[in-house]
């Protein structure tokens, strides 16, 4: 447990180092990209964006079945059946490229020119995007291999370093947006297009170079592709559920309103989902460690580990949503510089959104550990199938934009309190013991730390007039409120010591 607990630490303090320079980046970008495409461009490029990831929702699936194949068969050892499976799968993924292309330029196009709302004199940026994003499309799905490749070789670092320099090239999107003479939209979606293309190519470049099976032949082994099938059944399910709230919300939002409202949209999710990157490091450092816990059949030790990374994550989640909750305003005007109508209010819902999804998410990683994912499969796309129902059916009777991002909140809620629970305690064998273990001291925490930050916000404007004093106040308290409440509520006494041992000790050796 020691060795784990300190592989974690040291894994997610890796990934957070990345994570924070890729995260700055982006949120940088994203800033000057909307002062220069201007509020309606940046919405008409989602929400066409929008369409053409709902056609692509099955590369999800198979990407899961690619990558686990190609792992199998390199461990296996047999390099004939290696090099087949690679061709089998990339041969299918061409296929799926095809078909998306043919999709995209008949139904897909019918539905951006009668069915989104895009500004008049726009029209020529919005499809010359749109097509664009339809070729990007055909080569992110036939990447799909060449990406599998590279995480069953376990060379990990590339993508370190690739990512680093696509980064750094969206930084140079930024600038030539400034000073190109042409149509702003047209040339970010050009340029962006571009830089993504040329970074597949450097990797199907690398795989040919140092992977030996992936020197393709137009190939097909029925046998392993009705495996990769099968396999990936389950997951396309899951993944077409994923790409009508992800993408399908976004058109939806574009069929009732105008592009400054997908634009809200967008952005909301962007700084969510920047929040969202740091709950995520810290389970991917966990949960390799619970899944290998479960396998070695030390199932206490797995569930242990489970609880209390599931808790860490909900009071880190917590840590990030109550002063972004708060001063979502003031920090959207220092991120953007401009406003859109409803930005504030997305946000608001969505971070909340998240602190229900931490527990969805933790407690499927008990699920994944057992290998016994049908059920989930079934029950949680089911879900969020009728929560999009649900939006259409909301707007359809004239219910504002929010209404999406409020069911969908609902939908997760019920995800994370009530069906993840229920199937991990028929199927794991966890307990409601074990489950209010979780809930309880959460609970605890997020009551005892939340009503002093909102009274703070109720009464900023006569106590703090300055907007800094009152951002800087705001989220100061709410830090301070939920870190000293998870301390003494959210953590046993156990762990306390374990915590405080552990920092003695770093300091000592300093």
């Amino acid at each position: 447990m020691p060795s784990n607990n300190k592989r974690i630490a040291k894994n997610t303090i890796l990934l957070y180092g990345r994570m924070l320079f890729l995260m700055f980046i982006s949120l940088f970008t994203s800033r000057i990209i909307l002062q220069a495409l201007g509020v309606e461009d940046y919405g008409t490029y989602q929400a066409v964006g929008g369409v053409v990831g709902l056609m692509a929702f099955i590369n999800g699936a198979l990407a899961t079945g690619s990558s686990r194949f190609l792992t199998y068969e390199l461990g296996a050892g047999d390099k004939e059946r290696l090099k087949k499976m690679f061709s089998t799968v990339l041969s299918a993924h061409i296929i799926l490229g095809l078909i998306i292309v043919l999709l995209g330029e008949t139904v897909g196009l019918w539905f951006v020119t009668h069915k989104l709302i895009i500004p008049q004199g726009r029209e020529f940026a919005a499809l010359f995007c749109y097509h664009l994003s339809i070729i990007s499309c055909f080569f992110t799905v036939t990447q799909v291999p060449y990406g599998a490749s590279i995480v069953s070789h376990e060379k990990m670092d590339i993508y370190a370093y690739m990512s680093i320099l696509d980064a750094v090239l969206k930084l140079a999107i930024v600038y030539a947006i400034y000073v190109s003479p042409f149509d702003k939209l047209i040339t970010y979606a050009t340029l962006f297009g571009v830089v993504g293309i040329a970074m597949m190519i450097f990797y199907r470049w690398y795989c040919v170079k140092h992977f030996e099976e992936c020197h393709f032949k137009f190939f097909f082994d029925k046998d392993m592709l009705k495996s990769v099938l099968t396999y990936s059944g389950w997951n396309l399910f899951a993944n077409t559920a994923i790409a009508l709230v992800t993408q399908g919300t976004t058109v939806l939002i574009n069929m009732f309103f105008n592009p400054g409202v997908v634009a809200a949209r967008a952005i909301a999710n962007q700084v969510n989902q920047a929040a969202n990157q740091f709950i995520n490091n810290f389970r991917t450092a966990a949960n390799p460690q619970i899944v290998k816990m479960y396998a070695a059949k030390d199932y206490e030790g797995s569930k242990k580990l489970l609880i209390s990374s599931t808790k860490f994550s909900y009071f880190l989640m917590l840590i990030l949503a109550l002063p972004i909750a708060l001063v979502a305003r003031p920090l959207l005007q220092l991120w953007l510089g401009q406003v859109p109508p409803y930005s504030v209010i997305f946000l608001q819902i969505t971070i909340a959104t998240s602190l229900f999804q931490v527990f969805d998410s933790s407690f499927y990683t008990a699920l994944y550990a057992k290998g016994r994912i049908k059920e989930n499969a079934m029950l949680s796309p089911t879900t969020l199938f009728v929560s999009v129902g649900a939006m259409y059916l909301s707007l359809k009777l004239g219910a504002g934009p929010t209404s999406v991002a409020w069911i969908l909140l609902i939908a997760y809620a019920i995800l994370g309190l009530i069906i993840k629970p229920i199937l991990i305690i028929k199927i794991v064998n966890y307990s409601w013991k074990d489950i209010m273990s979780v809930y309880i001291p959460c609970l605890y925490v997020t009551l005892i730390s939340v009503p002093l930050p909102c009274f703070l916000y109720l009464n900023q404007e006569q106590w703090f007039p300055n907007t800094i004093v009152r951002f800087c106040v705001i989220t100061f308290v709410s830090v301070l409120c939920v870190g000293l409440s998870a301390w003494f509520l959210g953590i046993d006494k156990e762990m306390r010591e374990k915590v405080i041992k552990m920092v003695k000790g770093r300091l000592h050796r300093g």
